[in-house]
């Protein structure tokens, strides 16, 4: 670990920042060039004084999971996510078409989206990351680990999942889920892990065996979306996927019909937010 360079990459890193690339109000009298350290330890989910330690060169060596939410505080390429894992003496990680690391380009759009809900997937539909609105509907599934933090498993595995969507709508979206997943299981890149994944869906529910067995294949994001809320009821979006260039990753986006009542009713959300709905394990 190269605590005098990572020390200065990371002050380097933050004073290049804008409170806007990350979704942060400026405020008044910012005298600090970039974001603040508290404003990076508080999007990391690490202490001020970790972070602090770290930068004044006498932190201990950060965990791997520690370094992922750096490099996506911080906006860092690939190559400056790899640095940033060198400097703390780790191996970066692989890079293949799973790779957690979110796009920088996704993150800017996701920044800016702060009346919609929106989140970023993998090619196998692991939720990578969710702003507030999408986190109050859906839950953070990004804070979990495993397999919880997969689409097709909590659909299939955790029945309270369902309870977003109206139960005409199940039969349609788990479909959607098994065929998106028999996509991936076709590409080289992805075959093995969305491998690992069937198998243990199968062994978990025979209705996912069911529709795996009908072989539907086809990466699918619903153009229209009926959602539900125990605060608000029902409301309809339209759904909408930005992807990278290579496809790997996508930046979903759910927007109401201007003037309507799914609109007022996302509103409420944004307003009431965590402060008065518990955390939820629910993502689509």
């Amino acid at each position: 670990m190269d605590r005098p360079a990572l020390a200065d990459f990371l002050r380097r890193r933050r004073e290049e920042l804008r409170p806007s690339d990350v979704g942060v109000a400026p405020g008044a009298r910012r005298r600090t060039p970039g974001l603040r350290r508290e404003e990076v330890a508080a999007l990391t989910g690490m202490s001020v004084d970790y972070y602090v330690r770290l930068e004044q060169k006498r932190g201990p060596q950060p965990s791997e999971q520690m370094l992922a939410a750096l490099a996506r505080t911080l906006r860092l390429s690939a190559d400056e996510r790899d640095h940033l894992y060198r400097l703390a003496g780790h191996h970066p990680p692989e890079r293949t078409p799973l790779d957690t690391h979110v796009a920088p380009a996704l993150l800017r759009v996701l920044d800016r989206l702060d009346d919609s809900p929106a989140f970023v997937i993998s090619a196998l539909g692991e939720v990578l990351v969710s702003n507030a609105l999408a986190c109050v509907i859906f839950g953070d599934r990004a804070r979990l680990t495993g397999w919880d933090r997969y689409s097709a498993w909590t659909w299939f595995t955790d029945p309270a999942t369902r309870a977003v969507y109206p139960p005409g709508d199940h039969e349609r979206h788990a479909r959607s889920l098994v065929a998106s997943l028999r996509a991936a299981h076709g590409s080289p890149a992805t075959a093995r892990r969305a491998g690992e994944l069937v198998d243990a869906l199968r062994a978990r529910s025979p209705e996912f065996g069911e529709l795996w067995d009908r072989h539907e294949v086809g990466r699918r994001f619903e153009t229209r979306k009926t959602l539900v809320h125990p605060e608000v009821g029902s409301f309809e979006v339209d759904c909408q996927a930005l992807l990278t260039e290579d496809q790997s990753q996508a930046l979903v986006v759910l927007t109401p019909e201007p003037a309507s009542e799914a609109e007022d009713k996302i509103r409420l959300l944004a307003v009431l937010g965590s402060q008065v709905f518990g955390p939820s394990v629910r993502l689509p």
